[in-house]
Protein backbone atom coordinates (compact mmCIF):
# COMPACT_ATOMS: atom_id res chain seq x y z
CA UNK A 1 0.00 0.00 0.00
CA UNK A 2 1.09 3.41 -0.61
CA UNK A 3 2.39 5.58 2.40
CA UNK A 4 0.40 8.53 1.50
CA UNK A 5 -2.98 6.59 2.38
CA UNK A 6 -1.94 4.29 5.06
CA UNK A 7 -0.05 6.53 6.86
CA UNK A 8 -0.95 10.19 5.91
CA UNK A 9 -4.78 10.32 5.28
CA UNK A 10 -5.74 7.75 7.68
CA UNK A 11 -7.57 10.50 9.96
CA UNK A 12 -9.02 12.37 7.07
CA UNK A 13 -10.84 9.35 5.15
CA UNK A 14 -13.89 10.99 5.39
CA UNK A 15 -17.17 10.03 4.03
CA UNK A 16 -16.92 12.29 0.52
CA UNK A 17 -14.25 10.17 -0.27
CA UNK A 18 -15.78 6.75 0.04
CA UNK A 19 -19.17 8.35 -1.37
CA UNK A 20 -17.06 9.38 -4.56
CA UNK A 21 -15.55 5.65 -4.49
CA UNK A 22 -19.34 4.49 -4.35
CA UNK A 23 -20.78 6.49 -7.02
CA UNK A 24 -17.81 5.22 -9.13
CA UNK A 25 -18.39 1.61 -7.81
CA UNK A 26 -21.67 1.46 -10.09
CA UNK A 27 -20.39 1.71 -13.54
CA UNK A 28 -18.05 -0.89 -12.58
CA UNK A 29 -20.94 -3.11 -11.46
CA UNK A 30 -22.32 -2.85 -14.26
CA UNK A 31 -18.99 -3.15 -16.77
CA UNK A 32 -18.03 0.49 -17.16
CA UNK A 33 -14.34 0.41 -18.79
CA UNK A 34 -13.33 3.92 -18.32
CA UNK A 35 -14.15 3.89 -14.35
CA UNK A 36 -12.69 0.42 -13.90
CA UNK A 37 -9.47 1.33 -14.70
CA UNK A 38 -9.64 4.08 -12.83
CA UNK A 39 -10.66 2.02 -9.70
CA UNK A 40 -7.75 -0.27 -10.29
CA UNK A 41 -5.13 2.75 -10.43
CA UNK A 42 -5.53 3.72 -7.10
CA UNK A 43 -3.05 2.74 -4.50
CA UNK A 44 -6.01 1.70 -2.26
CA UNK A 45 -7.39 -1.69 -2.14
CA UNK A 46 -10.74 -1.24 -3.44
CA UNK A 47 -13.82 -4.21 -4.40
CA UNK A 48 -17.02 -4.87 -5.27
CA UNK A 49 -19.97 -7.13 -4.54
CA UNK A 50 -22.85 -8.01 -6.13
CA UNK A 51 -26.73 -7.70 -3.41
CA UNK A 52 -25.50 -10.95 -2.20
CA UNK A 53 -22.18 -10.57 -1.76
CA UNK A 54 -20.46 -12.24 -4.29
CA UNK A 55 -17.16 -10.48 -5.35
CA UNK A 56 -17.69 -8.84 -8.87
CA UNK A 57 -14.42 -6.50 -9.07
CA UNK A 58 -11.03 -5.65 -7.23
CA UNK A 59 -7.98 -3.71 -8.00
CA UNK A 60 -4.76 -4.46 -7.94
CA UNK A 61 -3.74 -2.84 -4.78
CA UNK A 62 -6.78 -5.60 -2.83
CA UNK A 63 -5.10 -8.19 -4.55
CA UNK A 64 -2.01 -7.74 -2.47
CA UNK A 65 -3.55 -6.72 0.56
CA UNK A 66 -4.87 -10.17 0.65
CA UNK A 67 -2.10 -12.00 -1.10
CA UNK A 68 -4.21 -13.82 -3.62
CA UNK A 69 -6.91 -13.54 -6.20
CA UNK A 70 -10.73 -14.40 -5.15
CA UNK A 71 -12.55 -16.01 -8.22
CA UNK A 72 -15.24 -13.27 -9.40
CA UNK A 73 -18.93 -14.26 -9.17
CA UNK A 74 -17.85 -17.10 -6.39
CA UNK A 75 -16.11 -15.78 -3.62
CA UNK A 76 -18.21 -13.76 -1.07
CA UNK A 77 -18.00 -10.88 0.95
CA UNK A 78 -14.43 -10.58 1.39
CA UNK A 79 -11.06 -11.62 -0.29
CA UNK A 80 -8.95 -12.57 2.77
CA UNK A 81 -7.73 -16.00 3.09
CA UNK A 82 -8.56 -15.80 6.71
CA UNK A 83 -10.04 -12.93 8.86
CA UNK A 84 -9.98 -11.88 12.62
CA UNK A 85 -10.83 -9.45 14.82
CA UNK A 86 -8.15 -7.27 16.55
CA UNK A 87 -7.78 -8.87 19.84
CA UNK A 88 -6.94 -12.26 18.00
CA UNK A 89 -10.28 -13.85 17.46
CA UNK A 90 -11.81 -15.33 14.59
CA UNK A 91 -14.31 -13.23 12.57
CA UNK A 92 -16.19 -15.42 10.23
CA UNK A 93 -16.48 -13.69 6.67
CA UNK A 94 -20.08 -13.97 6.67
CA UNK A 95 -19.91 -11.31 9.88
CA UNK A 96 -17.19 -9.10 8.17
CA UNK A 97 -18.11 -5.44 7.73
CA UNK A 98 -18.68 -5.81 3.80
CA UNK A 99 -21.27 -8.62 4.52
CA UNK A 100 -23.05 -6.39 7.57
CA UNK A 101 -23.51 -3.71 5.18
CA UNK A 102 -24.64 -5.87 2.39
CA UNK A 103 -27.19 -7.83 4.68
CA UNK A 104 -27.91 -4.26 6.35
CA UNK A 105 -27.51 -2.38 3.15
CA UNK A 106 -25.63 0.58 5.45
CA UNK A 107 -22.49 1.83 5.50
CA UNK A 108 -19.87 0.73 8.13
CA UNK A 109 -17.42 2.74 9.52
CA UNK A 110 -14.76 3.19 12.67
CA UNK A 111 -14.07 -0.91 12.66
CA UNK A 112 -10.89 -2.36 12.70
CA UNK A 113 -10.14 -6.22 11.25
CA UNK A 114 -7.39 -8.36 10.19
CA UNK A 115 -6.40 -10.22 6.92
CA UNK A 116 -4.48 -13.17 7.10
CA UNK A 117 -2.69 -13.81 3.63
CA UNK A 118 -1.98 -17.72 2.73
CA UNK A 119 1.50 -17.72 3.92
CA UNK A 120 0.28 -16.71 7.25
CA UNK A 121 1.33 -12.86 7.22
CA UNK A 122 -1.22 -10.66 8.82
CA UNK A 123 -2.49 -7.21 7.31
CA UNK A 124 -4.32 -4.48 10.01
CA UNK A 125 -6.80 -3.06 8.19
CA UNK A 126 -9.65 -0.25 8.13
CA UNK A 127 -12.50 -1.58 6.33
CA UNK A 128 -15.01 0.94 4.56
CA UNK A 129 -17.89 -0.75 3.01
CA UNK A 130 -20.84 0.79 1.42
CA UNK A 131 -24.08 0.34 -0.13
CA UNK A 132 -24.38 0.80 -3.70
CA UNK A 133 -27.99 1.68 -5.20
CA UNK A 134 -29.10 2.48 -8.56
CA UNK A 135 -31.16 5.43 -9.81
CA UNK A 136 -34.29 4.17 -8.99
CA UNK A 137 -32.75 3.45 -5.62
CA UNK A 138 -32.53 -0.10 -6.14
CA UNK A 139 -29.78 -2.15 -3.91
CA UNK A 140 -27.71 -3.36 -6.53
CA UNK A 141 -24.34 -3.97 -4.32
CA UNK A 142 -21.68 -2.49 -2.22
CA UNK A 143 -17.98 -1.26 -2.62
CA UNK A 144 -15.22 -1.34 0.09
CA UNK A 145 -12.16 0.22 0.46
CA UNK A 146 -9.32 -1.35 2.54
CA UNK A 147 -7.01 0.84 4.22
CA UNK A 148 -3.86 -0.83 5.63
CA UNK A 149 -2.68 0.47 9.09
CA UNK A 150 -0.02 -1.64 9.46
CA UNK A 151 2.65 0.85 10.04
CA UNK A 152 0.31 3.01 11.86
CA UNK A 153 0.00 -0.24 14.53
CA UNK A 154 3.70 -0.26 14.44
CA UNK A 155 3.93 2.98 16.22
CA UNK A 156 1.35 2.69 18.56
CA UNK A 157 2.99 -0.43 19.39
CA UNK A 158 6.37 1.45 19.62
CA UNK A 159 4.78 4.57 21.54
CA UNK A 160 2.91 1.91 23.91
CA UNK A 161 6.44 0.17 24.77
CA UNK A 162 7.89 3.30 25.67
CA UNK A 163 5.27 5.11 27.32
CA UNK A 164 4.87 1.54 29.52
CA UNK A 165 9.23 1.92 29.72
CA UNK A 166 8.82 5.63 30.18
CA UNK A 167 5.92 5.14 33.20
CA UNK A 168 7.78 2.23 35.11
CA UNK A 169 11.27 3.76 35.19
CA UNK A 170 12.53 4.24 38.65
CA UNK A 171 14.45 7.68 36.98
CA UNK A 172 12.93 11.05 36.57
CA UNK A 173 11.82 10.95 33.15
CA UNK A 174 10.56 14.95 32.63
CA UNK A 175 9.98 16.94 29.51
CA UNK A 176 9.83 20.66 28.74
CA UNK A 177 9.29 23.48 26.32
CA UNK A 178 12.74 26.01 25.30
CA UNK A 179 10.88 27.89 28.14
CA UNK A 180 11.37 25.59 30.92
CA UNK A 181 7.14 24.90 31.29
CA UNK A 182 7.25 21.39 32.26
CA UNK A 183 5.12 19.15 29.94
CA UNK A 184 5.12 15.68 30.90
CA UNK A 185 6.11 14.24 34.30
CA UNK A 186 6.39 10.50 35.35
CA UNK A 187 6.27 7.93 38.15
CA UNK A 188 9.74 8.46 38.28
CA UNK A 189 9.62 11.73 38.83
CA UNK A 190 6.64 11.93 41.63
CA UNK A 191 9.03 9.07 43.44
CA UNK A 192 12.07 11.16 43.44
CA UNK A 193 10.88 14.72 43.85
CA UNK A 194 7.39 14.01 45.46
CA UNK A 195 5.31 16.37 42.91
CA UNK A 196 2.44 14.58 41.43
CA UNK A 197 2.17 14.91 37.61
CA UNK A 198 -1.68 17.66 38.08
CA UNK A 199 1.04 19.47 40.69
CA UNK A 200 3.67 19.85 38.55
CA UNK A 201 2.78 20.14 34.79
CA UNK A 202 2.63 23.20 32.96
CA UNK A 203 4.88 24.64 35.60
CA UNK A 204 8.53 26.30 35.61
CA UNK A 205 11.39 23.57 35.70
CA UNK A 206 12.65 25.73 38.75
CA UNK A 207 10.30 24.84 41.09
CA UNK A 208 12.85 21.79 41.59
CA UNK A 209 16.24 23.79 41.73
CA UNK A 210 17.11 25.63 44.70
CA UNK A 211 17.76 29.43 43.65
CA UNK A 212 21.33 29.14 43.98
CA UNK A 213 21.59 26.69 40.77
CA UNK A 214 18.58 28.91 38.99
CA UNK A 215 21.80 30.26 36.40
CA UNK A 216 22.83 26.21 35.51
CA UNK A 217 19.40 25.78 34.38
CA UNK A 218 19.53 28.94 32.32
CA UNK A 219 22.56 27.64 30.52
CA UNK A 220 21.33 23.83 30.26
CA UNK A 221 18.13 25.46 28.15
CA UNK A 222 20.61 27.85 25.88
CA UNK A 223 22.76 24.61 25.01
CA UNK A 224 19.47 22.80 24.02
CA UNK A 225 18.21 25.59 21.64
CA UNK A 226 21.76 25.21 20.01
CA UNK A 227 20.72 21.28 19.45
CA UNK A 228 23.75 20.27 22.26
CA UNK A 229 22.60 17.16 24.67
CA UNK A 230 23.78 17.63 28.30
CA UNK A 231 25.23 14.00 29.48
CA UNK A 232 25.38 12.55 33.02
CA UNK A 233 25.24 16.44 34.81
CA UNK A 234 25.67 16.45 38.63
CA UNK A 235 23.67 18.74 40.31
CA UNK A 236 21.73 19.33 43.37
CA UNK A 237 17.82 19.53 43.00
CA UNK A 238 15.16 19.97 45.59
CA UNK A 239 12.00 17.58 46.39
CA UNK A 240 8.75 19.33 47.29
CA UNK A 241 9.08 19.54 50.90
CA UNK A 242 12.36 21.00 50.34
CA UNK A 243 15.00 18.41 50.98
CA UNK A 244 17.71 18.80 48.90
CA UNK A 245 18.92 15.56 46.63
CA UNK A 246 22.14 14.81 44.60
CA UNK A 247 20.97 13.86 40.75
CA UNK A 248 22.47 12.90 37.81
CA UNK A 249 21.12 14.90 34.36
CA UNK A 250 21.26 14.07 30.64
CA UNK A 251 18.79 16.19 29.11
CA UNK A 252 18.42 16.14 25.06
CA UNK A 253 16.81 18.19 22.94
CA UNK A 254 13.61 16.85 21.44
CA UNK A 255 12.63 17.75 17.71
CA UNK A 256 9.09 18.07 15.79
CA UNK A 257 8.46 16.11 12.23
CA UNK A 258 9.82 19.24 10.41
CA UNK A 259 13.37 18.93 12.99
CA UNK A 260 12.64 22.19 14.41
CA UNK A 261 14.09 21.93 18.47
CA UNK A 262 10.53 22.19 20.64
CA UNK A 263 11.72 21.27 24.02
CA UNK A 264 13.98 19.16 26.03
CA UNK A 265 13.48 15.25 28.00
CA UNK A 266 15.53 14.97 30.75
CA UNK A 267 16.37 11.80 32.74
CA UNK A 268 17.51 12.28 36.11
CA UNK A 269 18.54 9.86 38.79
CA UNK A 270 18.85 10.01 42.52
CA UNK A 271 22.05 9.45 43.03
CA UNK A 272 22.10 10.43 47.23
CA UNK A 273 22.81 6.91 47.95
CA UNK A 274 25.54 6.86 45.82
CA UNK A 275 27.53 9.97 47.05
CA UNK A 276 26.72 9.14 50.31
CA UNK A 277 28.78 5.65 49.59
CA UNK A 278 31.78 7.35 48.09
CA UNK A 279 32.02 9.76 50.60
CA UNK A 280 32.12 6.37 52.86
CA UNK A 281 34.46 4.57 50.95
CA UNK A 282 36.42 7.87 51.27
CA UNK A 283 36.55 7.47 54.94
CA UNK A 284 36.84 3.89 54.98
CA UNK A 285 40.29 4.26 52.69
CA UNK A 286 41.81 7.36 54.37
CA UNK A 287 41.31 5.09 57.77
CA UNK A 288 42.78 1.98 56.35
CA UNK A 289 45.79 4.03 55.29
CA UNK A 290 46.01 5.32 58.96
CA UNK A 291 45.64 1.69 60.26
CA UNK A 292 47.94 0.45 57.59
CA UNK A 293 50.54 2.86 59.03
CA UNK A 294 49.81 1.96 63.10
CA UNK A 295 50.23 -1.88 61.88
CA UNK A 296 53.23 -1.67 60.12
CA UNK A 297 55.08 0.75 63.09
CA UNK A 298 53.80 -1.43 65.41
CA UNK A 299 55.21 -4.23 63.63
CA UNK A 300 58.49 -3.06 62.73
CA UNK A 301 58.73 -1.74 66.26
CA UNK A 302 58.45 -5.67 67.07
CA UNK A 303 60.85 -6.95 64.60
CA UNK A 304 63.76 -4.10 65.89
CA UNK A 305 62.59 -5.18 69.68
CA UNK A 306 63.41 -8.47 68.76
CA UNK A 307 66.96 -9.87 69.47
CA UNK A 308 68.36 -13.81 69.66
CA UNK A 309 71.22 -15.36 69.95
CA UNK A 310 70.07 -17.72 67.10
CA UNK A 311 68.81 -17.22 63.25
CA UNK A 312 66.47 -19.87 63.95
CA UNK A 313 65.64 -18.18 67.20
CA UNK A 314 65.22 -14.87 66.07
CA UNK A 315 62.96 -16.16 63.21
CA UNK A 316 60.96 -18.31 65.57
CA UNK A 317 60.38 -14.59 67.71
CA UNK A 318 59.34 -12.77 64.38
CA UNK A 319 56.97 -15.31 63.57
CA UNK A 320 54.83 -15.77 67.00
CA UNK A 321 54.74 -11.49 67.26
CA UNK A 322 53.49 -11.25 63.83
CA UNK A 323 51.31 -13.76 64.76
CA UNK A 324 50.04 -12.15 67.65
CA UNK A 325 49.16 -9.39 65.48
CA UNK A 326 47.16 -11.56 62.86
CA UNK A 327 45.29 -12.84 65.76
CA UNK A 328 44.08 -9.43 66.88
CA UNK A 329 43.45 -7.90 63.48
CA UNK A 330 40.62 -10.79 63.09
CA UNK A 331 39.10 -9.26 65.95
CA UNK A 332 39.37 -6.05 64.67
CA UNK A 333 37.08 -7.74 61.18
CA UNK A 334 34.81 -8.85 63.33
CA UNK A 335 34.37 -5.72 64.97
CA UNK A 336 34.44 -3.55 61.68
CA UNK A 337 37.88 -2.12 63.10
CA UNK A 338 36.60 -0.78 66.25
CA UNK A 339 38.86 -2.55 68.02
CA UNK A 340 38.85 -6.11 70.24
CA UNK A 341 37.15 -6.91 73.32
CA UNK A 342 39.64 -8.00 75.91
CA UNK A 343 38.14 -11.17 76.55
CA UNK A 344 38.40 -12.39 73.15
CA UNK A 345 41.75 -11.28 72.74
CA UNK A 346 42.73 -12.80 76.18
CA UNK A 347 41.35 -16.31 74.40
CA UNK A 348 43.08 -15.96 71.09
CA UNK A 349 46.57 -15.64 72.83
CA UNK A 350 45.88 -18.38 74.93
CA UNK A 351 45.01 -20.74 72.22
CA UNK A 352 47.93 -21.79 70.34
CA UNK A 353 49.33 -22.95 73.80
CA UNK A 354 46.03 -24.93 75.27
CA UNK A 355 44.16 -27.77 73.44
CA UNK A 356 41.54 -26.54 75.96
CA UNK A 357 41.76 -22.86 77.06
CA UNK A 358 38.41 -23.25 79.56
CA UNK A 359 39.97 -26.01 80.98
CA UNK A 360 43.48 -24.86 81.57
CA UNK A 361 42.89 -21.16 81.73
CA UNK A 362 40.27 -18.84 83.57
CA UNK A 363 39.43 -15.12 82.30
CA UNK A 364 37.54 -13.17 83.75
CA UNK A 365 36.67 -9.18 83.78
CA UNK A 366 34.30 -6.86 82.25
CA UNK A 367 33.10 -6.68 78.61
CA UNK A 368 35.63 -4.25 77.55
CA UNK A 369 36.29 -3.11 74.52
CA UNK A 370 40.20 -1.88 73.22
CA UNK A 371 40.42 0.86 70.50
CA UNK A 372 42.80 -0.97 67.91
CA UNK A 373 46.60 0.73 68.96
CA UNK A 374 46.23 -0.64 72.72
CA UNK A 375 44.73 -3.88 71.47
CA UNK A 376 48.11 -4.57 69.40
CA UNK A 377 50.49 -3.77 72.22
CA UNK A 378 47.99 -5.66 74.83
CA UNK A 379 48.52 -8.41 71.58
CA UNK A 380 51.84 -9.21 71.51
CA UNK A 381 52.08 -8.72 75.32
CA UNK A 382 49.53 -11.38 76.06
CA UNK A 383 52.00 -13.86 73.54
CA UNK A 384 54.82 -13.40 75.17
CA UNK A 385 53.28 -14.32 78.54
CA UNK A 386 51.73 -17.08 76.95
CA UNK A 387 55.08 -18.44 75.33
CA UNK A 388 56.99 -17.86 78.54
CA UNK A 389 54.22 -19.61 79.97
CA UNK A 390 54.38 -22.60 77.90
CA UNK A 391 58.47 -23.06 78.09
CA UNK A 392 58.74 -22.55 81.49
CA UNK A 393 55.62 -22.16 83.42
CA UNK A 394 52.02 -23.38 84.32
CA UNK A 395 51.50 -24.08 80.54
CA UNK A 396 54.36 -26.20 80.64
CA UNK A 397 52.89 -29.03 83.01
CA UNK A 398 49.83 -30.73 82.95
CA UNK A 399 48.26 -29.22 86.12
CA UNK A 400 49.19 -26.00 85.71
CA UNK A 401 46.53 -23.45 84.92
CA UNK A 402 46.61 -19.32 83.82
CA UNK A 403 44.39 -16.91 85.31
CA UNK A 404 43.93 -13.45 83.50
CA UNK A 405 41.62 -10.91 85.27
CA UNK A 406 40.68 -7.08 84.76
CA UNK A 407 38.98 -4.87 86.54
CA UNK A 408 38.13 -2.31 84.03
CA UNK A 409 38.58 1.46 84.02
CA UNK A 410 39.92 2.36 87.40
CA UNK A 411 40.80 6.55 87.87
CA UNK A 412 41.21 6.77 84.31
CA UNK A 413 43.14 3.38 84.39
CA UNK A 414 42.95 -0.34 82.60
CA UNK A 415 44.37 -2.79 85.35
CA UNK A 416 45.12 -6.38 84.53
CA UNK A 417 46.71 -9.15 86.13
CA UNK A 418 47.84 -12.54 84.73
CA UNK A 419 48.57 -15.43 87.35
CA UNK A 420 50.00 -18.82 87.11
CA UNK A 421 49.64 -21.53 89.08
CA UNK A 422 50.63 -25.11 88.84
CA UNK A 423 53.70 -25.07 87.12
CA UNK A 424 57.27 -25.25 88.14
CA UNK A 425 58.72 -23.60 90.79
CA UNK A 426 59.17 -19.98 90.39
CA UNK A 427 62.43 -18.53 91.62
CA UNK A 428 63.09 -14.49 90.98
CA UNK A 429 65.26 -14.34 87.75
CA UNK A 430 68.84 -12.56 88.43
CA UNK A 431 68.31 -10.81 85.43
CA UNK A 432 65.64 -9.66 82.90
CA UNK A 433 65.18 -11.87 80.03
CA UNK A 434 64.73 -10.25 76.41
CA UNK A 435 60.97 -11.07 76.47
CA UNK A 436 60.58 -9.07 79.56
CA UNK A 437 62.13 -6.22 78.36
CA UNK A 438 60.52 -6.14 74.72
CA UNK A 439 57.16 -6.40 77.00
CA UNK A 440 58.22 -3.70 79.59
CA UNK A 441 58.93 -1.10 76.54
CA UNK A 442 55.85 -2.08 74.78
CA UNK A 443 53.42 -1.16 77.42
CA UNK A 444 55.90 1.97 78.62
CA UNK A 445 56.74 3.56 75.41
CA UNK A 446 53.40 2.90 73.15
CA UNK A 447 50.79 2.68 75.76
CA UNK A 448 52.42 5.17 78.27
CA UNK A 449 51.99 2.38 80.75
CA UNK A 450 53.60 0.43 83.14
CA UNK A 451 54.28 -3.21 83.53
CA UNK A 452 55.12 -5.14 87.57
CA UNK A 453 56.31 -8.95 87.54
CA UNK A 454 55.69 -10.75 91.00
CA UNK A 455 58.11 -13.82 90.50
CA UNK A 456 56.56 -15.88 93.71
CA UNK A 457 57.11 -19.79 94.28
CA UNK A 458 53.71 -20.80 93.28
CA UNK A 459 54.21 -19.24 89.53
CA UNK A 460 54.75 -15.42 87.63
CA UNK A 461 52.02 -12.76 88.42
CA UNK A 462 52.55 -9.70 86.12
CA UNK A 463 50.55 -6.63 86.48
CA UNK A 464 49.76 -4.33 83.67
CA UNK A 465 47.92 -1.33 83.76
CA UNK A 466 47.55 2.11 81.38
CA UNK A 467 45.73 5.27 81.35
CA UNK A 468 42.60 5.02 78.71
Amino acid sequence: MSDEITLGNISSLSSPATDLIARAAGPLIEGDYFFRELINALPAAVYTTDPYGRITYYNEAAAALWGCRPELGKSDWCGSWKLFWPDGRVLPHDQCPMAVAVKEQQAIRGVEAVAERADGTRVPFLPFPTPIFNASGVFVGAVNMLVDITERKRAEEATQRLAAIVDSSDDAIVSKDLDGIITSWNKGAERIFGYMAEEIIGKSIKVLIPSEYHAEEDTILECIRRGQRIDHYETIRQRKHGSLINISLTVSPVRNLQGKIIGASKIARDITERKRSEAQISLLAREAEHRTKNILAAVQATVHLTQSETTDGLKSAIEGRIQAFANVHELFVQSRWEGAHLCDLVTSQLAPYCQDVETRARIEGPDLLLEPYAAQTIAVTLHELATNAAKYGALSAPDGRVHVCWSGVEKGSLFLRWTETGGPRVTSPTRKGFGTRVMERMIRDQLKGKMVFHWRAGGLECEISYPQ
